[in-house]
């Protein structure tokens, strides 16, 4: 079926999904929520790509879920509406990077932590919200907020609901890097183009998920997972390919196998 609310591309390896409602700042809908979750698992198992880059049409990224929804919500109730769950970002093998072109807030910034690299224009804003809409922690960013900036910076965000800017997200470490709005969307896509050349496919599957997995794991167990991967590796053509294009000072050609 034609997308609606959303764009998907792909191209040198890289999917991109743009999220498409400018005149609203992309707020999510159900709609939105559909397309976004097709479109990643299509391009999670497309051998042709590599990457997953998630950005904004126009001003913002998303300003988080739509008012009407909202709306809807507080005059009805939930009335069986399926509650939403982006923990499948870190379960998709590749690699998911979001492009945060202007304001991520609410369930915009959710989305946002839920995806493996973050990266700013310098225009971006942040904001739970949650707290001044009489709501909760949603979504698992309760789980995933301290993670990413500490305790003490998650409840701040949490609790206040105030707004930050770029640098401030920066400087907690809510995003990667921030590049001037005007030259945004190229530096990121240079970033996403030096991973897809010039790493293994293989090894970006493999330490991302050794990376969540180590969340819940012990040193030890961390530890014993790398050593069985390592041997797993050493046995592998990217391993092989990783060793010869460095003697023979070309690119690599990585398979991911």
């Amino acid at each position: 079926m034609p997308l609606v609310e959303t764009k998907f591309e792909v191209s040198d390896a890289i999917a991109t999904i743009t999220l498409n409602r400018p005149d609203k700042l992309n707020a999510w809908t159900d709609v939105m929520d559909s397309e976004v979750r097709a479109s990643m698992f299509d391009a999670d198992q497309n051998d042709n790509v590599r990457a997953i880059i998630l950005t904004g049409e126009g001003r913002g990224f998303c300003a988080g879920a739509d008012m009407s929804l909202l709306k809807d919500l507080a005059e009805h109730g939930v009335n069986g509406k399926r509650e939403r769950n982006y923990s499948y970002f870190p379960a998709l093998a590749k690699p998911v990077i979001a492009a945060i072109n202007g304001p991520a807030v609410g369930l915009g910034l959710i989305l946002a932590l839920f995806c493996d690299l973050r990266f700013a224009s310098d225009g971006a804003k942040f904001s739970t919200t949650f707290a001044r809409r009489g709501l909760i922690a949603e979504y698992g960013i309760a789980w995933m907020l301290p993670r990413i900036v500490g305790l003490p910076n998650a409840m701040d965000l949490l609790l206040s609901a105030r707004t930050i800017d770029a640098g401030e997200a920066l400087r907690l470490g809510l995003v990667n890097q921030v590049f001037p709005q005007q030259a945004f969307a190229g530096k990121v896509r240079e970033y996403v183009q030096e991973l897809v050349t010039l790493c293994s496919p293989r090894s970006l599957r493999v330490m991302k998920r050794q990376i969540y997995d180590a969340l819940s794991q012990s040193l030890t167990e961390a530890v014993a997972s790398a050593e069985t991967e390592i041997l797993q590796s050493l046995e592998c053509q990217d391993f092989k390919e990783g060793v010869a294009h460095f003697l023979e000072k070309r690119a690599p050609v990585f398979t991911g196998r």
